[in-house]
C-alpha cells in the first residue's frame, strides 16, 4: 500500500549544504552535475569541467550551466532561481544555459521545505533565495581566487564583471572561460556569508523587466519536453482501471476479453485497481474498457455526498458548543463578542474543486533489478523517490527522477499516485520502460480535490462600530492527516494548510481561530492557494459586511485596520487609485479585497455586472497592486498575477465537483466547467516592491483576493446581496437575490 508523500520524503537525508543567517556562512557541497536532466534549452545536463560547486559548471568557451532545482510548471521558476545565482556570480546571462537539477535533495533540496525537492506553496523563491545568492557569491569568490593565482595578484585587486575578471590596477582581463580552462580550484572552498553579497544598487539582473523566460522558446518551437512527450526505446504503455469509489479493491477480475485485444501484453492486479500493459495507448484503453471487475463495497467513502456534508459542516461551524483545535488566540474574543453592542455572523462555504491541469497525470518508469528510473512532470522529486522505492522494495538512493516540464501542476503533481501507477506496471515488465497517461476523465474523477469547507465568522462591534472581537471557525477535513500524519499528530490535530490565511494583519483587539476537522474518508489535497483561497473569501467579505453595517467606506475601513502596515496600505491605495474607485459605472460596480498571504501584499479591485434574470455574473476588469518585497522579475510577476486572477475567477464563478455516494459526478470539461477565453477579464497589474523588505512568494498570490472582490462588487451593485458560497452559480445568485 502507498504511504504518505511526506512519509516517503522523511526517509531522505537532509540537504548537504548548511544555511544559517546572520554572520554565519554557507557551505556548498562540492559535486558534479550527475546524470541526464531535461532542460528548457538543452536535453542533457552536460556542463563544463570547471565546477566550483554542485550548482555551476563552466566550459572553456565561457558557457555557464546553472542548475534549476524547482519544477517548472509555467510559473517561470526555471528562469528566476538560476538568475539569482547568475546575479551574484556576475555571469553574462547571454552565456548561461539552465539545466533542470536531478533528483538529489542533498545538493538541491529547498531550505523552505526542510531540504527536500518540492515545488509548491509559493515557497520556491522564498526558500531558495538567500541560499542561491550565497551559492552565486561563493562561485564568484572561487573564480576570483583562481584568477588571482593565474595573474599572480591578490584576489582583492580583482573584480568580477559580466563573465570576466578585471585586474583593477593593470586593466588585465580574464574571461570566465579562461579561468575554467585553467581548472584551478581552492581547497578548501571559500565560505560565502551575507557580507559577501552584492548590495541591491549593484544588481544587474534582479528587478529588470526585459529578461525573457528560458522555457518559452522551446514551448514555442515544440522542442519542450513535458512528461507526456517522453519517448524511450522499447517503451510500452500502461493504463489503470481504478475503483469507482476511493479505498475499494478488486475482489475478482474477468480479463479474457481484455487480453484478447491486439497489442495487450499483461494484465496486472494491483491493490487499488487493475493495470493493463500494451504496445499502444489505444490498445490499453480499449482493453481497460473490457475488464469485468467486482469491487469491494466496504469503503466509508460510499457515504460521502458533498451537498449533504457541506450542510453538516455549516451546522458544526454554527454550533459554538462544539470545540475544535484552537490555532490562534489574541485576547478574549469570546468575551469581547459576548459583550459587544452588535454582533455580525455569517457562514461562508466552498465546494470541492479539481486541479484539471492541461497536461493530465502521467509518468514513465523503467525498473532494472533494484533500481528505478522515472521521467515525470512531478512537483516532488524527493517524494517520488520514496514512493518508487517502496513499490520496488529498494532504497530511495536507487531511484533516479528526471523532472520534465509540467503542463500545469497547482499542487496536484506533488502527489504520487500517477508515479505509483508507472512504477508498479514497469515492475511487471522489468527492463522495459512503461508510460502511463491518465485520461481526462481519470484526471478529474480521481483527483485529490480541494477540501470541502464551511466557515463561521462572528465579529463583535462596540457602540461606535469599532471591531472589538473576531472569531473564525473553519470546518473541513485535513490534508496533513493523510500527507503528513506525524506532523498532524505533533500539532495536536491542526492542519495549517487547511486553515492558512485565517490569521490576518488587521488590527483587531481580540482574535480567535478554531479548526474543526471532519473526517469522512475522502482523500483531499493541495490545490492552488489551498486554504488561503477560501479563508480570505470569508475574511474579506466580512470586512465589507462590517463596513456596510457601520456605514464605513470599505477602503477606508481597511486602511484604518492596517494603519500600522505601510506595505498593506500602499497596495490598497495604489489599486483604488488605478481603478478610479470613486467613479460611478453604469450598470457595474467595484469590489475590493486584500491579502497578505505567502509574505506578499496584494490588493485587487474587480468591476462586475450582473444579469438579474439569469443570475450570471460578468467580471469585466480587474486591477491589482502587488508588493512582493523584492521583485526579481517584475514582468513575470505580472504574468503570475494574471494567471492567479484568471484561475480565481474561474473557481469563484464556475468550478465545482459534486460527489454523490463517493463518486465524482464531473469527468471532463463538458461537465467540469472552467472559465473560457471570452469570459476572462481584462487585467491590469501594478508591481510596487518595497526596498529592504523580505522576499515574498508569488506563485499563488493572485488567486485569494479575486473571489471576495467579485462578491463585494455584487453586494455594492445589488444594494447588499451577499454571496457566501463558492462557486457563485447562477441559481445560487438568483436565490440570494430573492432571499
Amino acid at each position: 500500500m502507498m504511504r504518505t508523500f511526506e512519509g516517503g520524503a522523511a526517509a531522505m537525508s537532509r540537504r548537504s549544504f548548511l544555511v544559517t543567517l546572520g554572520a554565519a556562512g554557507m557551505a556548498v557541497t562540492f559535486g558534479g552535475l550527475s546524470g541526464e536532466a531535461f532542460s528548457a534549452t538543452v536535453a542533457s545536463a552536460g556542463g563544463g569541467d570547471y565546477r566550483p560547486n554542485a550548482w555551476v559548471a563552466i566550459d572553456a568557451d565561457g558557457l555557464i550551466s546553472i542548475m534549476s532545482p524547482a519544477s517548472e510548471m509555467g510559473q517561470g521558476i526555471m528562469t528566476t532561481l538560476p538568475l539569482i545565482i547568475a546575479e551574484e556570480m556576475d555571469a553574462d546571462w547571454d552565456n548561461v544555459r539552465v539545466v533542470q537539477a536531478p533528483s538529489d535533495a542533498e545538493k538541491y533540496g529547498n531550505p523552505g521545505f526542510y531540504g527536500v525537492q518540492l515545488t509548491g506553496g509559493s515557497e520556491s523563491t522564498r526558500g531558495y533565495y538567500k541560499a542561491l545568492r550565497l551559492v552565486g557569491a561563493q562561485t564568484r569568490m572561487v573564480i576570483l581566487g583562481a584568477a588571482g593565482e593565474m595573474l599572480h595578484v591578490p584576489a582583492g585587486e580583482l573584480r568580477a564583471e559580466l563573465g570576466k575578471v578585471v585586474h583593477m590596477p593593470s586593466g588585465r582581463v580574464l574571461d570566465y572561460g579562461e579561468v575554467a580552462a585553467a581548472g584551478w580550484l581552492p581547497d578548501p572552498l571559500p565560505q560565502a556569508t551575507e557580507a559577501d553579497l552584492k548590495p541591491s544598487d549593484q544588481w544587474r539582473y534582479i528587478g529588470r523587466r526585459d529578461i525573457p523566460r528560458v522555457d518559452v522558446p522551446s514551448k514555442v518551437d515544440g522542442t519542450a519536453v513535458y512528461g507526456i512527450d517522453v519517448q524511450l526505446p522499447g517503451m510500452l504503455y500502461g493504463a489503470v482501471l481504478r475503483a469507482p469509489v476511493q479505498g475499494e479493491q478488486p475482489e475478482s477480475v474477468r480479463d479474457a476479453e481484455a487480453r484478447a485485444v491486439r497489442g495487450i501484453l499483461h494484465v496486472v492486479p494491483l491493490s487499488y485497481g487493475v493495470g493493463i500493459i500494451g504496445e499502444t495507448i489505444e490498445a490499453t484503453l480499449r482493453a481497460r474498457e473490457l475488464l469485468q471487475v467486482k469491487w469491494s463495497t466496504s469503503s466509508r467513502v460510499r457515504n460521502y455526498t458533498s451537498d449533504r456534508l457541506l450542510e453538516d459542516y455549516r451546522r458544526v461551524g454554527r454550533d459554538l458548543a462544539q470545540d475544535g483545535v484552537n490555532t490562534h488566540s489574541a485576547g478574549d474574543a469570546e468575551g469581547a463578542i459576548a459583550g459587544a453592542s452588535t454582533v455580525l455572523e455569517a457562514d461562508y462555504m466552498s465546494d470541492h474543486v479539481a486541479h484539471a491541469p492541461m497536461e493530465p497525470m502521467n509518468a514513465t518508469a523503467l525498473v532494472t533489478g533494484d533500481t528505478v528510473e522515472i521521467w515525470a512532470p512531478t512537483q516532488g522529486p524527493t517524494g517520488t523517490q520514496g514512493f518508487a522505492a517502496e513499490v520496488i522494495g529498494t532504497t530511495p538512493d536507487k531511484v533516479k527522477v528526471n523532472t520534465t516540464l509540467l503542463g500545469g501542476g497547482f499542487g496536484r503533481k506533488a502527489e504520487a499516485d500517477f508515479i505509483v501507477d508507472a512504477v508498479s506496471l514497469a515492475k511487471a515488465v522489468e527492463g522495459r520502460p512503461v508510460k502511463v497517461i491518465w485520461s481526462r476523465e481519470d484526471d478529474i474523477r480521481y483527483d485529490k480535490f480541494r477540501p470541502l469547507e464551511a466557515q463561521h465568522i462572528q465579529v463583535g462591534l462596540d457602540a461606535e462600530g469599532k471591531i472589538v472581537g473576531w472569531r473564525h471557525r473553519i470546518v473541513a477535513d485535513s490534508i496533513f492527516a493523510r500527507t503528513m500524519p506525524e506532523l498532524f499528530k505533533e500539532q495536536h490535530g491542526h492542519d495549517d494548510v487547511v486553515t492558512e490565511g485565517a490569521r490576518f494583519n488587521y488590527a483587531v483587539p481580540t482574535h480567535r481561530i478554531d479548526y474543526l476537522r471532519q473526517d469522512n474518508g475522502l482523500a483531499i489535497g493541495f490545490w492552488f492557494a489551498v486554504g488561503v483561497g477560501y479563508t480570505r473569501f470569508g475574511i474579506e467579505c466580512m470586512i465589507d459586511e462590517v463596513a456596510a453595517a457601520t456605514g464605513a467606506d470599505p477602503v477606508q475601513l481597511r486602511l484604518e485596520l492596517l494603519k500600522d502596515q505601510p506595505r498593506a496600505r500602499k497596495v490598497i491605495e495604489t489599486v483604488v487609485q488605478i481603478a478610479d474607485w470613486n467613479r460611478q459605472r453604469d450598470g457595474r460596480a467595484l469590489g475590493l479585497a486584500y491579502s497578505d498571504a505567502f509574505g506578499t501584499h496584494c490588493a485587487q479591485v474587480a468591476e462586475v455586472s450582473l444579469d438579474r434574470q439569469s443570475g450570471e455574473i460578468r467580471v469585466h476588469k480587474v486591477w491589482c497592486a502587488v508588493d512582493p518585497g523584492i521583485a526579481i522579475q517584475p514582468h513575470h510577476i505580472e504574468a503570475m498575477i494574471i494567471v492567479g486572477i484568471t484561475n480565481g475567477t474561474s473557481h469563484a464563478l464556475f468550478e465545482q465537483v459534486n460527489i454523490v455516494d463517493g463518486k465524482a459526478q464531473e469527468a471532463n470539461f463538458d461537465t467540469y466547467r472552467v472559465i473560457r477565453m471570452s469570459e476572462a477579464p481584462e487585467i491590469e497589474v501594478a508591481v510596487v516592491p518595497t526596498a529592504g523588505s523580505p522576499i515574498g512568494g508569488m506563485g499563488q498570490v493572485g488567486l485569494p483576493p479575486i473571489g471576495p472582490a467579485i462578491a463585494n462588487a455584487v453586494a455594492r451593485l445589488t444594494g447588499g446581496v451577499r454571496l457566501r458560497h463558492y462557486p457563485f452559480l447562477p441559481d445560487r445568485v438568483k436565490a440570494a437575490l430573492e432571499a
